[in-house]
């Protein structure tokens, strides 16, 4: 570990983000260049005095999640990504094309950091949600907090039945073709060895109606759209469900939309107040 290295870059990296990069106000009486400690901190999901200690020279040895926390965070491009694991003394993630990639480019995380007021996630190929909008936790609950295979929707679909209750049962049988035509494709690119053949082992074993559907071969089943999801308090909302891919990372950004003025955009309305939706509810 390079403590000098990674507090200069770290600082620099800091300093070269605007405040409108990340969705924040500028503000009439911001003196600091760039983003303050306390805003990269924020954004990278740890306490101001552990993130202040590594600018400072004088932290711990960061632990690779946390190290890919300040990449999101501070909107890192892949080759800045590899020079901070670098510099923090440990070997660089997996980059596009090889069995898996978590790094949301930064061109992403600006588009995700402006749609505080909307719904939006990104997901990875097997369903993975790798980052969400407040307004995505308090309608679809908090998705990133899964670890192991639980982390993909289509492990959870499958294996959980709490996970089911966000859709309307009578839309449950296109929501699993579709679930496992998408994992399909991606163990198509991964290939041997990928995660997505992994998640495909595990449900084969765990789950009759996956190695139905899979035995079936069906490729490409068109997304569900419109999206009908239901929530514990303001019932189920008709909402369209906008698709931007990234597909050098084989990631998704989802952002879910109503008509304005409609019955379900004053449901969306609402979500602040309710706040983070309880998972499986």
């Amino acid at each position: 570990m390079d403590r000098a290295q990674l507090a200069d870059f770290l600082r620099t990296r800091r300093e070269a983000l605007q405040p409108e990069d990340v969705g924040m106000p500028r503000g009439p009486r911001r003196r600091t260049r760039g983003l303050r400690r306390e805003e990269a901190a924020a954004l990278s999901g740890m306490s101001t005095d552990y993130y202040s200690r590594l600018e400072q020279r004088r932290g711990p040895q960061p632990s690779e999640p946390m190290l890919a926390a300040i990449a999101r965070g501070l909107r890192l491009s892949l080759a800045e990504r590899d020079h901070l694991f670098r510099i923090a003394g440990h070997n660089t993630p997996s980059r596009p094309g090889d069995l898996r990639s978590d790094h949301i480019t930064p061109g992403l995380m600006r588009i995700l950091g402006r749609l505080d007021d909307t719904p939006a996630q990104v997901v990875s190929d097997v369903a993975e949600t790798l980052a969400q909008t407040p307004m995505a936790a308090a309608l679809l609950g908090d998705q990133t907090q899964f670890t192991g295979p639980e982390r993909s929707l289509t492990y959870r679909w499958f294996t959980e039945p709490a996970a089911r209750l966000l859709y309307p049962q009578e839309d449950h049988p296109l929501h699993s073709r579709y679930f496992t035509s998408g994992l399909r494709a991606a163990y198509s690119r991964q290939g041997a060895g990928g995660r997505a053949e992994e998640l495909r082992d595990l449900l084969l074993d765990r789950s009759e109606e996956f190695a139905s559907l899979w035995s079936a071969h069906e490729i490409d089943v068109p997304r569900v759209d419109p999206k009908r999801l239901r929530h514990p308090e303001l019932g189920v909302l008709t909402l369209q469900c906008q698709v931007l891919l990234d597909p050098e990372q084989n990631q998704t950004l989802l952002v879910y939309t109503a008509a304005p003025g409609s019955a379900d955009d004053e449901k969306l309305r609402l979500l602040p107040v309710l706040g983070t939706r309880p998972v499986g509810t």
